[in-house]
């Protein structure tokens, strides 16, 4: 799966999210919630994380 900055993914514990950075070695930064108020960053995760990309980004 290649995953790129600004894809918006499914994580596989169900959440969506936006990568905002993907590293040489398949970890990334992704952004998850709705609004201001629930956004959270998880830098955490790794490509093995997503279940599946939902919208590719136009880059």
């Amino acid at each position: 799966m290649k995953v790129q900055e600004f894809d918006t993914v499914l994580l596989k514990d169900g959440r969506r999210g936006s990568v905002m950075e993907v590293f040489p070695d398949g970890s990334l930064i992704v952004d998850i919630g709705s609004s201001p108020e629930d956004w959270e960053t998880l830098y955490d995760k790794t490509i093995h994380d997503i279940e599946k990309i939902l919208t590719v980004s136009k880059e």
